[in-house]
């Protein structure tokens, strides 16, 4: 089975897994992996969904964990077990299903124990850290039988699904291009030296299998994005949403090249990854174009973050207006001519998930989607890192000849429990 085949399989090991049967009135036993921001805002929403059991949380900093438990005794919920090393609920037989909101290094190791251990899997974007381990990650999902969401809510938003159908009904002719856009001005985060390891966190368990590094304050909470060990700067981050919902509208898998720049330009601070990205990636008669600038609060078409989609009879813009979302169509002449805004409160993403764990059927935004963008991500950085047009070994998912771009198609790890095998 080929690697193209492979994306878009049905689960190859679930004959022989052994997957939990879900009565009607069975609830879900979940566990949270990482619960700072983001996790934090994930387990607001879980303690509220009905079939819903939160059992565990599971954090490496103690004051997270007393964040989230707050979280829990304002929604009045039973309190959840705590624990501080993951392998403690993965072995755990009760646990159903882990949601990973870890740093990006972790997303993938987290990922696979987990699917190993008769897990499902709910994983925040980027799928992963680099294009090898999401790989593995979809290995591990189709040879345990296991389900894996990346949390890409827009494949599950109404009005982007119905962007989606528009564009494939064939009103705005044959599609083209699609254009990506991620225009905000985040901070400058400064200059901090490395310092000792704040009282209750556990930093070897948050290094995990990345390389050890000192710790600093502007490589921890959040600012790890911006540190190659341990994020993908802000392609991976916010673009991870656009570059699927753009590659989602062309119905494109993977790029045969990618051309552009990505620099570092404006902050003169610790951050390592770009402030600024110009990509195209090249299909067979189609192209994809990323547009980064994370200085900067204009907007583009009149959305921060966006997606315009190019047909040879119309366009199709797809974002949010003063926070609404929802799509709006041009003619060929540059008419607005519809505008098909939201009406449903949520995108019901976690909810899919959890209906994906009861019928075993893949979830909206399947590891096998979640990895092909990802791939798109990890390339922007690539291209950045190299300063050159790379093309693409879809077959062996390598960059074709050329050894110094394929060093950043994995990632070095140091001897840990968790560092995935075959990496």
């Amino acid at each position: 089975m080929n690697r193209r085949t492979f994306i878009g399989s049905s689960f190859a090991g679930l004959a022989a897994a052994q997957v939990r049967s879900f009565a009607a009135n069975d609830h879900v036993n979940l566990a949270m992996i990482g619960v700072g921001g983001r996790g934090r805002s994930l387990l607001g929403g879980l303690l509220e969904s009905p079939g819903v059991k939160v059992t565990h949380i599971c954090d490496v900093d103690t004051a997270s964990i007393e964040r989230a438990q707050a979280v829990v005794k304002k929604a009045s919920a039973a309190p959840p077990a705590v624990v501080r090393d993951m392998r403690e609920l993965l072995q755990n037989r009760e646990v159903d299903a882990v949601v990973i909101a870890t740093p990006d290094h972790w997303h993938g190791p987290a990922t696979i124990l987990a699917c190993n251990s008769g897990k499902d899997v709910y994983v925040e974007k980027p799928a992963a850290h680099n294009i090898r381990e999401s790989r593995l990650m979809i290995e591990a999902a189709r040879h345990n039988g296991r389900i894996v969401q990346v949390g890409t809510q827009s494949r599950t938003r109404p009005s982007t699904v119905r962007a989606i159908e528009f564009i494939r009904s064939g009103k705005i002719g044959e599609v083209l291009c699609a254009k990506a856009w991620d225009i905000q001005k985040r901070d400058d985060i400064g200059h901090k030296p490395d310092g000792p390891v704040p009282e209750g966190v556990d930093y070897n368990g948050w290094l995990g299998p990345a390389p050890w590094i000192p710790f600093n304050e502007n490589r921890f909470h959040y600012k790890w994005h911006w540190h190659w060990h341990f994020g993908t700067g802000d392609a991976g981050n916010d673009g991870a949403h656009q570059i699927d919902i753009a590659r989602w509208a062309l119905g494109e898998s993977y790029p045969d090249r990618a051309s552009g720049t990505g620099r570092k330009l404006f902050f003169k601070d610790d951050q390592q990854t770009p402030d600024t990205m110009n990509v195209t990636f090249d299909y067979k008669g189609k192209s994809l174009i990323w547009e980064m600038r994370i200085w900067t609060s204009y907007p583009m078409e009149g959305i921060d973050n966006g997606v315009a989609v190019y047909g040879t009879e119309g366009m199709v813009h797809i974002g949010r207006w003063n926070r609404v979302w929802g799509y709006k169509v041009f003619d060929g002449a540059g008419k607005e001519i519809l505008f098909d805004k939201e009406t449903a409160p949520s995108e019901g993403h976690m909810e899919n998930f959890v209906a994906s764990m009861r019928s075993r059927k893949l979830p909206n935004a399947d590891i096998g989607e979640g990895h092909l963008s990802a791939i798109h991500c990890h390339l922007a950085n690539i291209v950045s890192r190299v300063g050159r047009t790379v093309s693409f070994d879809a077959e062996n998912e390598m960059v074709k000849n050329d050894t110094e771009a394929n060093l950043y198609v994995r990632r070095q790890y140091r001897a840990h429990w968790a560092t995935p095998v075959g990496a």
